[in-house]
């Protein structure tokens, strides 16, 4: 009896190894370090950064390896680290309009964005496709739907829209716009409920084996997709776009992607 339960033990410990292997993660080290650029709290290996600044039609992008270590890359008006808790945090200028940022050819709005790249893209057929982050929003902008702290994009080669869009507006209420084609242009938005800013709280967006999820602190919805059709597609927007002039302020504590 002692042989089968140590067997059965050994039997499950294996299993779980294999398990953790299968996904790509990046998440804050146990402690985070005030005095680390993110790339020392933060696993950044397989991330690009866009910032809001660079020449016209062409913002400035900082590589994965440029990101990685204690002593990365840091801008201190849009991307650095938190000088108390160690948070990472990401700020972007206002609007074009009042803050003269620089957006891509086929966006209008500012943006300090992190875009998954390794894998570039991957199947929303797949078992497992997840982002977990943990994060304080302390300033969003007053738009109706406010600031984007998240998003699924779908793989550029097929189309320049996103599969969803999480917002985060200045009364702290949270709601997702899903595309229903791949043109894009026709989001419809489901509520999600409401987090007070300067509230720490858990979102997480999943298209596994054909289903697009979301969660607010655990509490799932599954989302209609429409005519999308599970196109391949990518994490990004783990960081913020504003759609006004006031200046949003994310602090992230903890991510997780895995695949």
């Amino acid at each position: 009896m002692a042989s089968f339960t140590k067997n059965t033990v050994l039997t499950r410990l294996v299993a779980s190894i294999l398990l953790l292997a299968s996904f790509s993660c990046w998440t804050a080290n146990a402690q985070l370090n005030p005095d680390c650029a993110p790339g020392g709290n933060f696993d950044l290996s397989v991330w690009e950064l866009q910032l809001p600044i660079g020449s016209t039609g062409s913002p400035e992008t900082i590589t994965s390896s440029s990101l990685e270590g204690c002593s990365g890359f840091e801008n201190f008006d849009y991307f650095f680290t938190e000088s108390g808790d160690g948070a990472l945090v990401m700020k972007v200028p206002g609007s074009p309009a009042s803050a003269g940022c620089v957006t891509t050819p086929n966006s209008l709005h500012c943006r300090t964005e992190l875009r998954e790249t390794n894998p570039s893209s991957w199947s929303p057929n797949a078992a497992t496709n997840r982002m977990i982050v943990e994060l304080v929003v302390t300033v969003a902008d007053d738009s109706s739907r406010g600031t984007v702290i998240g998003q699924i994009h779908i793989d550029d080669s097929i189309s320049s829209k996103p599969v969803c869009e999480l917002y985060y507006n200045s009364d702290g209420d949270i709601s997702i716009g899903v595309e229903q084609t791949l043109s894009g242009g026709d989001e419809v938005f489901t509520a999600l409920g409401n987090i007070p800013i300067g509230t720490v709280f858990t979102y997480e967006l999943e298209y596994s084996s054909g289903l697009l999820k979301v969660a607010i602190n655990d509490n799932f919805q599954t989302l209609d997709t429409f005519e999308l059709d599970a196109p391949d597609s990518y994490f990004k927007r783990l960081g913020i776009i504003t759609k006004d002039q006031v200046l949003p302020d994310i602090h992230v504590f903890s991510v997780t992607v895995q695949h």
